[in-house]
C-alpha cells in the first residue's frame, strides 16, 4: 500500500465528474496521503527551520457547486492557518504533483517577503533549472526557471508588491510516473531535498 507518493489513481481523482462524486474519491483516494505527508513534514520542517510548524490539509469545505482541480498540503507556524504567511505546499493536480515554498494573495507579508527576494534575487541562480515558478496557485500553469530570464524573475517578483492578486510560489514539479514516485522513500527523499533548497527563501 502507497503511503505518501501519488499514483495514476490519485491523480484521476480530478477527472470525476461532480462535486459530491470528486470529493468522494479525493476524501477516500489522496486525502489519507496528504495527512501522512502532512504528519511527516510538520516535523521535518520544524527541526529544518527550528521553528514550530503545522500542517493544513486541504478541505474545499467552501465548494457548493464545482468541484475542486487540486488538492494539497500546506505547512506554516500558525496553527490555524497558512494562507496569511509564507508557507511550504505540497499538492497536485490532474497532471502533475509539486512541492513548492512562496506566498499567495491572501499574504499580509507578501509586499514584504518579495522586496527581500528582490534584494537577493541571486538566491534563484542556485535552484535547479527545472524548477518552476507559479504566479498564480489556483491554475495549473507554470514556468521553468531555466527558461525565465533575469527581467521575469523581477517582473514576477514585482507583481506580487504591486498587485493585489499577486503570487509568487518556487519549487519542484513532479509528472505522473516519474522516478521519485516510483517509491514512497523514494519521494519522501526527494521531497525533503527539495524543501532544503528552498529553505533559503524561508530564512
Amino acid at each position: 500500500m502507497t503511503k505518501y507518493r501519488f499514483t495514476k489513481k490519485d491523480f484521476d481523482v480530478f477527472r470525476v465528474d461532480g462535486l459530491a462524486a470528486r470529493m468522494e474519491a479525493l476524501i477516500e483516494t489522496t486525502r489519507p496521503k496528504l495527512e501522512n505527508l502532512g504528519e511527516h513534514f510538520a516535523v521535518f520542517i520544524t527541526e529544518m527551520t527550528g521553528d514550530e510548524h503545522y500542517a493544513h490539509v486541504a478541505q474545499h469545505a467552501r465548494r457548493k457547486v464545482n468541484p475542486p482541480d487540486d488538492t494539497w498540503v500546506s505547512f506554516s507556524t500558525n496553527p490555524r492557518g497558512y494562507k496569511m504567511m509564507p508557507h511550504f505546499q505540497i499538492g497536485l493536480f490532474k497532471d502533475h504533483a509539486f512541492c513548492m515554498y512562496g506566498v499567495i494573495y491572501e499574504s499580509d507579508a507578501k509586499v514584504e517577503v518579495a522586496k527581500k527576494w528582490l534584494e537577493n534575487i541571486e538566491m534563484f541562480d542556485d535552484f535547479p533549472r527545472d524548477f518552476q515558478v507559479s504566479l498564480d496557485h489556483m491554475q495549473p500553469d507554470k514556468m521553468v526557471l531555466g527558461e525565465m530570464s533575469d527581467e521575469d524573475l523581477v517582473a514576477g517578483l514585482k507583481r506580487v508588491v504591486n498587485v493585489k492578486k499577486g503570487e509568487f510560489l518556487v519549487g519542484k514539479v513532479y509528472k505522473p510516473g516519474d522516478a521519485e514516485m516510483k517509491k514512497d522513500a523514494d519521494f519522501i527523499e526527494d521531497l525533503e531535498r527539495v524543501m532544503e533548497q528552498l529553505h533559503v527563501l524561508y530564512k
